[in-house]
């Protein structure tokens, strides 16, 4: 469900606003309202935008550093100064990095090139041109070595690597070579140079990464202590901003959202704060924040409503209803109950053994049991377990419960499109609660039509001996729906407009319903798809194991293992997938979700 809010409006004297800011921010309720009323080239507030970048990015470099857990320190102002101070020593440290990669790769470099020519002294090299004597250094291919120039140039393989000849000429500085060879500038150091270059560079770049380390083990939360500090400070520039002036600049003025619980707490320092207020519930064409605060079991299902959008303040929370109709659709898209187990006990135990969780992964772990939960028992209706059949078993008990709840692949079929029916009409009856909740009882005439139509035309059809399809009654129910649907689709219209927009209508359910039922198929095709997956990784562990006592049971266990946890990862992927794709496409539009509401964050620190 959404929160109630009211709205707010403040009315404070200039001299004590920059105070009052400050108290509203400690009360950390209030949404406020952004009307920009100020310029956002402002300089500082540019210049902490970019510094809140800066430590994002290297907050993201220390946290992918391969280290153990930061130690908690507490926020205060005195962190968040070792915050920022950590922040230019990390910079500096980024900088001498790229600069000493930059060096490795050219010491890298002259050592390839000069490992050809092996290991020597250019200075010896420079000692031979200042006594007359010249050594060139050249390259070309074999077909192109001539051996006359050993007797003209005194020329001297040194190397052949891939038909590639590396050769030397020894010269008079008078003299002059004239080969068709491609000249060779080599480094300035010999190779051990080289080699005790690249290593000290290598050492530094070591050194550097282990201090990077270090910052990352001790000082994550003081660059995130830095980065809320400043994030509160940009968040209050921006209030400033979304203040309006009255009176000569004398009087500000605000305005803000909070929820209808936290009224009386607020009212208490407004009243307080001898600053002037409003308070007011919301109107229409107001665009009011949203919370959700859906509880336990619905509240774990809130994530996956946010991830299309958040509702607007006048329609309803459609968290509630998705909720167990997307349980059962990732049961039945998995529908394996080993995996349902499997999931149910890995998302238990990160729950008992990880002591330092936070809320909301606790929210995604409960989350993940009860959809094990809905896997392990859509399993039992195939009897699929780890990709074997377990109503194979001669059990007593077991064979009783195939009896009472095996469905095979045609009873699959048929429950995956019971589903649709159900959930399509189910938001079509939230759509009729949904107009008239937004715009009067008239403006769901039309919708109920509709879902008198298909609920007495399926009655009808399943059970002609109770609703028969040619008796006065189902006659009755088809003119009410005709009467609904083509008179009363746009209240205040003219009647002709009325039908025709029925007509329109009428296309659009035809065409669109019997593809949206039709979606719901996706529901037993990836059951089955994953069944077989698993099955076919059974068969491949027993087919390839070697026939030998201890390799073959190590060989089917490793296919085993890893096949099914590929199979899981797949079909997990798979089950969260479609059935969204089922709700934000089939169940929304049905439902006549609209979306689009802003999230309501207060104001605090």
């Amino acid at each position: 469900m959404i929160t109630k809010m009211k709205k707010l409006l403040f009315l404070a004297y200039h001299k004590d606003y920059q105070n009052f800011l400050d108290s509203l921010r400690q009360l950390g309720v209030v949404h406020i309202v952004e009307k920009q009323q100020g310029v956002l080239d402002d300089t500082q507030l540019q210049n902490d935008v970019r510094l809140l970048k800066r430590l994002a990015a290297v907050l993201k470099l220390l946290e992918n550093q391969k280290i153990g857990k930061t130690t908690v320190v507490s926020n205060g102002d005195g962190v968040a100064e070792r915050g920022l101070s950590v922040l230019e020593q990390i910079d500096a440290l980024q900088n001498d990095k790229g600069k000493l990669s930059q060096l490795l790769q050219g010491y890298n470099k002259d050592k390839v090139a000069l490992q050809i020519w092996g290991d020597f002294d250019p200075a010896g090299i420079e000692r031979l041109k200042e006594a007359g004597h010249v050594i060139s250094f050249y390259m070309c291919s074999e077909s192109a070595y001539r051996t006359e120039w050993e007797t003209a140039y005194n020329a001297i393989k040194i190397n052949t690597i891939s038909s590639k000849v590396y050769f030397v000429t020894v010269t008079d500085s008078s003299q002059d070579v004239d080969i068709e060879a491609e000249p060779i500038k080599l480094p300035s150091y010999s190779l051990t140079k080289l080699n005790e270059l690249y290593n000290q560079t290598a050492q530094a770049i070591s050194d550097n990464q282990e201090k990077l380390e270090q910052f990352a083990a001790n000082d994550i939360p003081s660059i995130k202590a830095a980065m809320g500090k400043l994030q509160g400070e940009i968040e209050f520039s921006k209030v400033v901003l979304s203040t309006e002036q009255a009176a000569g600049e004398k009087l500000m003025i605000l305005e803000g959202w909070i929820p209808a619980k936290n009224i009386l707490e607020a009212e208490a320092f407004l009243n307080e704060s001898q600053v002037y207020y409003d308070v007011s519930d919301p109107t229409p064409d107001d665009n009011v924040p949203i919370e959700l605060s859906n509880r336990k079991f619905f509240g774990w299902f809130e994530p996956i409503c946010k991830l299309y959008m958040l509702p607007r303040y006048n329609e309803l929370d459609l968290t509630p209803y998705l909720a167990p109709f997307f349980m059962i659709f990732f049961g039945l898209c998995l529908g394996d109950s080993g995996y349902g187990l499997f999931l149910f006990t890995g998302a238990t135990l990160w729950r008992i053994f990880d002591k330092k969780i936070s809320e909301s992964m606790k929210g995604i772990l409960s989350l993940l049991q009860i959809l094990a939960v809905s896997t392990f028992f859509c399993g039992l209706l195939t009897g699929t377990f780890f990709g074997a059949n377990i109503y194979h078993l001669d059990w007593p008990f077991i064979q009783k419960m195939k009896k009472a709840i095996f469905l095979d692949n045609n009873d699959m079929f048929e429950l995956s499109l019971i589903l649709g029916v159900i959930q399509i009409l189910f938001g079509m009856v939230l759509k009729a609660i949904n107009q008239t909740i937004q715009f009067g009882f008239k403006y769901a005439l039309s919708t109920i039509g509709w879902i008198v139509l298909l609920i007495s035309s399926g009655f009808s059809a399943m059970l002609p001996h109770i609703l028969p399809m040619d008796g006065w009654i189902y006659y009755a129910l088809l003119g009410l729906s005709a009467i609904l649907i083509f008179g009363c689709n746009s209240p205040g219209k003219n009647i002709f407009l009325n039908i025709g927009l029925g007509f329109w209508d009428a296309y659009n359910m035809v065409t669109g319903l019997l593809g949206d039922i039709l979606s719901y198929v996706r529901l037993f095709a990836l059951g089955l798809s994953g069944g077989i997956l698993a099955g076919v990784f059974n068969s491949l562990a027993v087919g390839m194991k070697p026939d030998n006592i201890i390799a073959g049971p190590i060989v089917m266990i490793l296919i085993f293992v890893i096949g099914h946890g590929i199979n899981i990862f797949m079909n997990v992927l798979g089950a969260m997938v479609h059935p969204m794709r089922l709700t934000f496409v089939e169940f929304f539009k049905n439902a006549g979700y609209t979306g689009g509401g802003k999230e309501y964050k207060p104001f605090k620190k």
